[in-house]
């Protein structure tokens, strides 16, 4: 009989721990979103409320009408695109080339590529910056472009190696001695089997993207080249907040990100993962 009840008492710990991290994590997101749709009255009233009394879409109107956060929107969304489709291309060949050529010095690389992690971005501010000024790429959508693919690219390239190293060497043996060419066995074969990593790295170099702030700040100077992090950071005046306008504006910034997890998401846990079983 004891045995029965700790055999119940281990689910019914992993649910309501489960369930706990589920609160941890929507309630921010929940938030957000109810107080959006609050009156201006009811969002800064003394009580909080945990369900609307109110509603009204006033913020969203002001927000699109009556503000840049269209044109921060847009250009998140190209520096984002941009710095996915790059970094997935520059990485998935720069990945097939490191874990599945032979090569002198292929160790050496793949130790410089994890050590770019073991120092903070920060620290490459100034030379970036003064690169891109002598480039004239200073308050640019491409400056950010550049930055995002720099950081992005080596991790990239690491959590592919999973999926890589986890293709038979036989088949790509066999489509050469069909005939078959470097470039096409990666692309007809390789790829294929390894869409999943493709989809985690798409996924991390699109949300990176999105949510840089540091550089984006630095590097972009004018209010037309504003992404949304900087752009809804401007929102927060000195001596006034429009919360109702910042909330709307959060609640729409998360919203591509909550749609591409719903989406892909799937693939990306499985990047995550892929190295503990294959």
């Amino acid at each position: 009989m004891q045995q029965k009840i700790q055999s119940l008492q281990r689910p019914l710990g992993t649910w309501l721990s489960v369930l706990l991290l589920l609160i941890v994590v929507i309630a921010p997101f929940y938030w957000i979103f109810t107080s959006s749709i609050k009156s201006p009255q009811e969002i800064i009233a003394r009580t909080p409320t945990l369900f609307p009394q109110s509603f009204t879409l006033e913020h969203y109107d002001h927000l699109l009408a009556s503000s840049a956060f269209p044109t921060y929107l847009v250009n998140s969304t190209i520096v984002a695109g941009l710095t996915m489709v790059i970094t997935v291309t520059l990485a998935t060949m720069a990945a097939y080339g490191l874990y599945r050529l032979h090569f002198p010095g292929r160790d050496l690389l793949f130790k410089v590529i994890l050590v770019t992690y073991a120092f903070p971005g920060i620290l490459l501010l100034i030379p970036l910056y003064d690169m891109l000024t002598r480039l004239g790429l200073v308050d640019t959508l491409w400056a950010l472009v550049i930055v995002n693919v720099t950081f992005a690219a080596p991790f990239a390239v690491w959590m592919l190696q999973a999926f890589f190293r986890s293709v038979p060497h036989e088949l790509e043996e066999a489509a050469a001695l069909d005939g078959a060419g470097r470039l096409r066995v990666m692309l007809r074969i390789v790829l294929p089997l390894t869409a999943p990593g493709i989809a985690s790295i798409a996924i991390y170099a699109f949300i990176t993207s999105w949510t840089e702030y540091m550089f984006a700040s630095i590097l972009i100077v004018s209010d037309a080249n504003r992404t949304l992090p900087v752009g809804l950071a401007g929102i927060i005046g000195q001596y006034q907040v429009d919360w109702g306008l910042l909330l709307a504006g959060a609640t729409l910034t998360t919203l591509p990100v909550l749609l591409l997890f719903s989406l892909v998401g799937q693939h990306f846990v499985e990047g995550l993962t892929a190295g503990a079983v294959k």
